[in-house]
């Protein structure tokens, strides 16, 4: 039997230009989902949408600034003219910003939040209002594993995942009985152009954004609150869960930070 489960649901994909979220909207067009898709690249979005339209799916490519909350809040009433309803909204732009913290300028943090952070705020606090009134939903955050266990080089990047966990935690918690659900997704390392410059460990190893697009559709089919992946990230979660210091050993020993290719 098919699966039916996002047939005809819309669904808002912010930072699906490429990467995960470029995997998530070719993945839900597959199952007949509409695909209202977010970002700054105006004609990779334009290529995706045309794709998803050669192959019989429905796409709408909306340019987006989403460190804007005026563009944002554009696109979700955009979509709702269009369809008069989000069922989905799969908060996943995102940007590795790097910088060993001694060195760090300020910039470059309030940068990393801008869009690791309170872009997912502004999509959130656009799309909530009518999602509340219809009493069903589902808010979808892309963060990462480095929200579960920061490693060293990564403090722009670690401190808004790690907000964006805890904002997501939150919130899941106020809606409980509202009918809008909210689902965390903590990946490890995929394999995108935004850390294509890495070398990994294999407790941290890249999987493929197609993997993990239907990784977290599965989770997001069972409604789960987190979903971590790929499994052996969780050797590291559950180090950094019973003893801090012995995931800051296993960090050091393993490199799991990662050196930059010559």
């Amino acid at each position: 039997m098919t699966n039916t489960h996002f047939y005809d649901k819309v669904c808002v994909i912010s930072g699906a230009s490429s990467g995960i979220g470029k995997a998530l909207a070719l993945h839900l067009a597959q199952k007949g989902a509409i695909v209202v898709l977010a970002a700054r690249n105006k004609p990779a979005l334009q290529e995706l949408a045309e794709q998803i339209r050669q192959s019989g799916g429905n796409a709408l490519p909306i340019p987006t600034d989403v460190t804007q909350p005026e563009a944002v809040e554009n696109l979700i009433q955009t979509t709702l003219k269009s369809y008069h309803n989000i069922d989905y909204l799969f908060s996943n732009a995102g940007q590795y910003t790097r910088s060993r913290i001694v060195d760090m300028k300020t910039e470059l943090l309030k940068q990393s939040f801008e869009i690791n952070f309170y872009s997912h705020v502004y999509f959130t606090q656009a799309v909530l209002p009518h999602m509340l009134k219809k009493r069903q939903g589902h808010i979808i955050f892309i963060s990462s594993m480095d929200a579960k266990k920061g490693l060293p080089l990564d403090a722009p990047y670690v401190s808004a995942k790690y907000a964006l966990a805890g904002f997501g935690d939150v919130l899941r918690q106020e809606l409980n009985g509202s009918g809008v659900n909210v689902t965390i997704v903590f990946p490890g390392r995929v394999d995108t152009p935004l850390i294509g410059h890495l070398k990994v460990h294999w407790i941290s190893a890249k999987i493929s954004a197609e993997r993990c697009a239907k990784g977290i559709l599965h989770g997001v089919q069972k409604n789960k609150a987190e979903i971590i992946l790929p499994p052996q990230t969780y050797l590291l979660y559950y180090l950094q869960v019973f003893s801090p210091r012995l995931a800051d050993f296993a960090v050091r020993v393993f490199k799991l930070e990662g050196s930059e290719k010559e």
